[in-house]
């Protein structure tokens, strides 16, 4: 349940307008639409190839869409420069789904990262900030290890504590919970709540893990198909009555249906209508 004040959720940190994207040919997103408020979390969902992680890189500024608008803080970032991309990154968080944590380095030489590359603090400070962060993700007195050391929940935390050793306004999480057992995706779930409420974040979390969305969103978006499905609050969700949300619900396969002459076609490379004129 969020604990939200009223007037928080009146702040727009990221607006999506029209968002279309394809590669080469295909269209993988069709013009979706969303926002997300001030110290929301928003889970987006959807099946294997739905435009979930393509979404995410554009939110990113990874990648550039074929057209549509992405405002984060106010700015539109599919217009910014390299240069201009870099500093708005300073002021956003990623938290990997592997935890993308450098072997050769330990764990506060991985918090630390960002600071040696973004800030001019001393190495002292760094340091304390890196402890501190560790506090933050229950992880005090790891620091000294190397990520080797530790198991795939504990990585997944100290990865978090990079994504937030800078303070970001907008914390983004690529399946947190993925390959961890439930007791450790559980407290996941309870570390993304409490990083939005001690620290007023903004945070967007990609899942497949109902269990988990259904706990800490706010709000979550459906992709399917490179479109936006739904948008709208847990208890929403469950109500909603669209057979392919319910077939995501219920772990339900969807019912293929299969026309002849498209299949003939993509077996054989050759339009079938032009043979036949032919």
């Amino acid at each position: 349940m969020s604990n939200l004040p009223a007037s928080a959720a009146r702040d727009t940190v990221i607006e999506v307008e029209n968002l279309v994207t394809h590669y080469g040919a295909r269209m993988i997103l069709k013009g979706v639409s969303l926002e997300m408020f001030q110290g929301e979390i928003l889970v987006v969902m959807g099946g294997s190839g739905s435009g979930k992680s393509t979404l995410m890189r554009h939110l990113l500024g990874l990648e550039r869409p074929t057209s549509g608008c992405i405002r984060l803080l106010g700015r539109d970032i599919t217009r910014m420069s390299h240069g201009e991309l870099v500093d708005m990154r300073k002021r956003i968080g990623v938290a990997f789904q592997t935890g993308a944590l450098f072997s050769s380095m330990t764990v506060a030489e991985n918090i630390m990262l960002p600071l040696f590359e973004h800030t001019d603090l001393d190495t002292k400070t760094m340091e304390i900030m890196a402890r501190i962060k560790l506090e933050v993700v229950n992880l005090p007195g790891f620091g000294h290890l190397m990520p080797a050391e530790l198991s795939g929940g504990m990585v997944k935390r100290a990865a978090f504590a990079r994504a937030i050793i800078m303070d970001p306004q907008i914390l983004f999480c690529d399946e947190p919970s993925a390959g961890l057992d439930p007791v450790v995706s559980a407290a996941l779930d309870e570390l993304i709540l409490r990083l939005r409420d001690a620290m007023s974040m903004s945070i967007v979390v990609v899942t497949h893990e109902l269990e988990s969305a259904f706990k800490i969103a706010d709000r979550i978006a459906v992709l399917d198909e490179g479109q936006l499905l739904f948008l709208g609050s847990v208890d929403a969700l469950r109500r909603e009555s669209n057979p392919r949300i319910q077939n995501l619900l219920n772990r339900r396969a969807d019912e293929a249906t299969v026309d002849a002459d498209e299949y003939l076609q993509r077996l054989t490379g050759e339009d079938l209508n032009n043979r036949a004129a032919r």
